[in-house]
């Protein structure tokens, strides 16, 4: 029985044995087709990833390309910079960045990465100069307290160098000196500091129980102090979260707070109570916060302490780095308060780095130089960078010739005779002018000094300090060839310069020369030459002098008076073409209208039951209402009947019940509100226009679009005789405050058309009135843009102009359908950014689309011919009879033309009725009671006709 369940015992193992061997062989087989799935995976990923490589690399190559071309596209730049990141290549990734760097300043964000790439990569002691020598380049482009951290932090890793523990101090010193006041972040830097200096304290520090020496003693001691002294210097500084930092010391001090310090950390905290409203003002603000920056520098300028102004200043700068004019206010608070030689230039040299394409800013810099002694050929070099800035106006180029050219007038020393530094101002006036010439006139098509100021300047040296009046007239001879001589100015100019430096010969010549020349003042040059021959001439000297103005004031007379009759005729044609178009406008419109009376049928006999109900119906004056893009009248009527005129003889007035008849058939409900013309008030009303013909129940969809602005008393949509909605209508409100807000609705879209809203004026009373609300002049902190593609929506544009400013409005242009016309106006906070816009947007491609960009300036709108104007008045009715477009479909006269009653003059108009003075045979009529006619009337009528 053993023996058996022995052998049953190994016949078991072995079953399980091989049960085990077939489980590991399945499992091995499934491993195996596992590989072979993850190899098949890893070769289909391995396939993805080399064709994203291919596609990068086609990328980078074209970023590559694009910059040969236009180094300074920043964008390309930082678009390269990421690719060759995400593909890894240190080596081109570290070109591409230094390329970068020395044509723009970089971000917080550029240089952290960049200097956190080559932190990793150079370990090796002889190489961590080279990333020491990039942190100083990095703190130099903005002051920015993570890039002065980020540098401290790395300084610690080499202080088992030599002079480690030194070199790092020296940091953590600069770097409380620059960001130790930014209220925000100053804090983290002073904590980092006294962390470190903590370390050197434990590192000093002798074991328990062991007696320092006396050497160690000091150590101690000196260490104990600095962080003392640290604990002290930033609890005099108003920075957030200061609480923390007391309590701190509190805790570490052995001896408590010492009462100095008690006192400072007090008048700190009030500071930072002071500063506290700007910095919330600064966190829940959107970027870039320039008003909020501006506030905050105004009250520290009041404040009056230097470095919080400067700190100010910096922070400010960092977030608006392409703000010329707050790089313009900084430097010149430096060049006036500060005057610290370094901070001075270094200040300058970066403002004219992030913002190259302003000339006051490199104007600036060359003065700056000169103040601070800085030698000539650095000036130079600067000078020479200015004029490959890229200005954006013709007269920059004239400004900063004349700030270089001041600098070297400056150098020259005119008592000697000939020196190095005269030749070289004078070759350099020669050179301006050629560049004037040929560069500037090149680019912009002007030579943007079109009164010859340096050829002027460089006369007035050569006649003051060299004596050499030779050549400052050959000078003015070229000034007086280039188109200035009809200016009575400039030939003063001349010869007063001849009467400080010349003689009385020259000075006589330039004025007969004025006299002959001068059209815009001659009688002014004239009565110079006279008072000249007076104190220095002879008789023959006057009679010639009061020849020569008589003959040429004559011909000038009469030059003016052929002028003045050109001017008149043109005027007379141009008026004479006017009445010919108004006239063949009448024709037409006459004819149109005979056209539509000829028509048989229902529609001659709905004009007949039209013309009815007008002498049926009640109404009240004619109102007119004007808008910019559409010009309006509401029907209605007068007592008298239709548009003032007498019932025809023989009319009987309709019955009540069959009045109020005719006007349910004919007039839709819709009217209802214009039933009251007394309750209207056009100053709390709006006049709404370009609506969809469609738009179904347009008095409900005006309220919905309205009520926003305030309680409305009516809204009143202006239909056909037939129902139909005309596109246009009237909200009145109950307030005058309310219709400023329902005016910013204008060009709201409404069911896909622009809705225009507009003032509800009478134009009889204010026949001038222009409601057009756009300028027609140049507006240089605006740019226009031509070429966009229709697809472009106002997000889209603010987005790509955003990158060259501070957006203030986008509108774009549209048809009065509400289709894009590919035209847009973008309104920037001031004028420099605009131009800077210009400058980088112009040509550039927009979804296929290459668009123009240039500064608004609007052509002018033409003035449309009042109506009357020409129109003789004596034998036609007065325009108000017959409203703004003249006579409409239902008032058409069925009398003859012998039986028309002639209307008496017509008093002043207002609202479409006639004055109150009317002759005494017309009050029956006024009055509403037609006089009966007898036949000897009919018969003196058509003899008189």
């Amino acid at each position: 029985m053993a023996a058996s369940s022995n052998a049953e015992q190994t016949q078991l193992q072995d079953m399980e044995e091989e049960d085990a061997g077939m489980e590991e062989r399945e499992m091995e087989s499934e491993e195996e087709e596992e590989g072979m799935g993850v190899e098949n995976s890893d070769e289909d990923e391995e396939d993805d990833s080399s064709e994203d490589e291919k596609e990068n690399e086609a990328e980078i190559q074209r970023l590559e390309e694009q910059l040969s071309i236009n180094a300074f596209d920043y964008n390309c730049h930082v678009d390269l910079i990421k690719l060759l990141k995400q593909e890894g290549e240190l080596f081109r990734l570290r070109k591409a960045r230094q390329k970068m760097s020395e044509l723009f300043p970089l971000t917080e964000e550029i240089w952290l990465d960049w200097l956190k790439d080559e932190s990793r990569l150079t370990e090796e002691e002889p190489n961590r100069e080279k990333v020491y020598e990039l942190f100083e380049r990095a703190v130099k482009d903005y002051i920015c307290p993570d890039i002065w951290l980020e540098y401290a932090q790395y300084s610690i890793g080499g202080m088992g160098s030599p002079g480690g523990i030194d070199r790092v101090r020296s940091i953590f010193e600069r770097a409380v000196t620059a960001v130790g006041l930014h209220m925000t972040k100053g804090q983290m830097v002073w904590e980092a500091y006294r962390e470190f200096e903590n370390v050197i304290l434990s590192t000093v520090q002798p074991t328990p129980g062991r007696i320092p020496s006396h050497e160690e003693q000091e150590m101690l001691n000196t260490q104990l102090e600095r962080i003392h002294t640290l604990f002290r210097r930033q609890l005099n500084i108003p920075l957030m979260d200061m609480e923390a930092t007391y309590a701190e010391y509190e805790e570490w001090s052995e001896h408590g707070v010492p009462e100095m310090v008690m006192r400072q950390y007090k008048n700190a905290l009030q500071q930072m109570e002071k500063c506290k409203p700007f910095e919330e003002a600064l966190l829940v603000a959107e970027p870039p916060k320039l008003a909020e920056y501006q506030a905050y520098i105004d009250f520290e300028l009041k404040e009056g302490d230097p470095a919080r102004i400067q700190i100010t200043f910096e922070r400010t700068l960092a977030e608006n780095c392409l703000v010329p004019d707050m790089w313009a206010k900084y430097t010149t608070y430096l060049d006036r308060q500060l005057k610290i030689k370094d901070l001075v230039l270094s200040t300058h040299e970066r403002a004219v780095r992030n913002c190259p394409w302003t000339m006051g800013l490199w104007k600036s810099y060359l003065l700056a130089l000169e103040r601070h002694g800085a030698d000539h050929q650095t000036v130079s070099d600067v000078f020479e960078k200015a004029l490959n800035a890229g200005f954006i106006q013709a007269t920059d180029y004239v400004e900063i010739w004349q700030a270089y050219l001041d600098y070297l007038r400056r150098r020259v020393d005119f008592s000697k005779e000939s020196s190095k530094e005269l030749e070289e101002l004078r070759a350099a006036f020669s050179r301006s002018l050629d560049y004037m010439k040929h560069d500037v006139e090149e680019r912009f098509g002007e030579s943007g000094d079109p009164s010859c100021i340096i050829m002027q300047i460089w006369a007035r040296i050569e006649a003051l300090h060299c004596k050499n009046m030779q050549k400052a007239r050959e000078l003015w001879d070229k000034i007086m060839t280039k188109g200035n001589a009809k200016y009575a100015n400039m030939w003063l100019e001349y010869y007063n310069l001849e009467r400080s430096c010349g003689d009385s010969t020259h000075c006589r010549k330039a004025l007969h020369r004025a006299v002959q020349c001068t059209s815009d003042y001659p009688e002014h040059v004239c009565e110079v030459l006279l008072t000249f021959e007076r104190v220095e001439g002879s008789l023959e000297d006057w009679d010639v002098a009061v020849q020569k103005t008589e003959t040429r004031l004559n011909r000038i007379n009469e030059q003016r008076a052929k002028a003045a009759e050109k001017e008149a005729n043109l005027a007379r044609q141009d008026e004479e073409r006017t009445e010919q178009r108004r006239k063949a406008k009448a024709e037409k419109k006459a004819q149109k209208k005979v056209q539509k009376g000829t028509r048989a049928g229902e529609k001659r006999k709905a004009e007949q039951d039209d013309y009815q109900d007008e002498w049926n119906e009640d109404a009240g004056p004619k109102r007119h209402r004007g808008n910019s893009d559409q010009t309006t009248d509401e029907y209605m009527e007068t007592e008298t009947g239709l548009f003032g005129k007498t019932a025809p003889p023989g009319y009987k007035p309709a019955p009540p019940a069959a009045k109020k008849t005719l006007q349910g058939a004919s007039a839709p409900s819709h009217r209802q509100n214009d039933d009251n013309p007394e309750l209207r008030n056009d100053n709390s009303s709006v006049f709404v226009s370009n609506l969809a013909y469609t738009l179904e129940e347009p008095e409900a969809k005006l309220r919905t679009l309205f009520e926003t602005c305030g309680p409305i008393k009516q809204v009143r949509p202006i239909f056909t005789n037939k129902g139909s909605f005309k596109g246009y209508g009237y909200v009145q409100f109950e307030s005058l405050v309310s219709v400023p807000e329902a005016l910013k609705l204008d060009r709201r879209d409404v069911e896909g058309r622009p809705m225009f809203v507009s003032p509800c004026v009478d134009k009889n009373r204010n026949p001038d009135f222009k409601v057009f609300k756009y300028n027609t002049i140049m507006e240089k902190h605006k740019i226009f843009i031509s070429g966009l593609p229709f697809s472009c929506t106002k997000e889209q544009l603010e987005e790509i102009c955003g990158n060259h400013g501070t957006v203030k409005d986008v509108r774009l242009v549209t048809y009065r359908s509400g289709k894009p016309k590919g035209l847009a106006y973008v309104e920037f906070a001031d004028e420099t950014q605009a131009s800077q816009a210009v400058l980088k947007m112009d040509g550039m491609d927009v979804e296929g689309n290459k668009i123009a960009v240039a500064i608004s300036n609007p052509p002018r709108r033409s003035l449309p011919d009042k109506p009357g104007s020409s129109r003789s008045t004596g034998d036609m009715m007065p325009r108000q009879v017959y409203g703004a477009r003249g006579k409409g479909r239902t008032q058409l006269s069925l009398l003859p033309r012998s039986l028309h009653r002639q209307n008496a003059p017509v008093g002043k108009v207002e609202n479409g009725t006639a004055a109150e003075q009317v002759p005494a045979s017309t009050a029956a009529n006024a009055a509403g009671e037609p006089k009966q006619l007898s036949n000897s009337d009919f018969a003196k009528m058509l003899l008189n006709k």
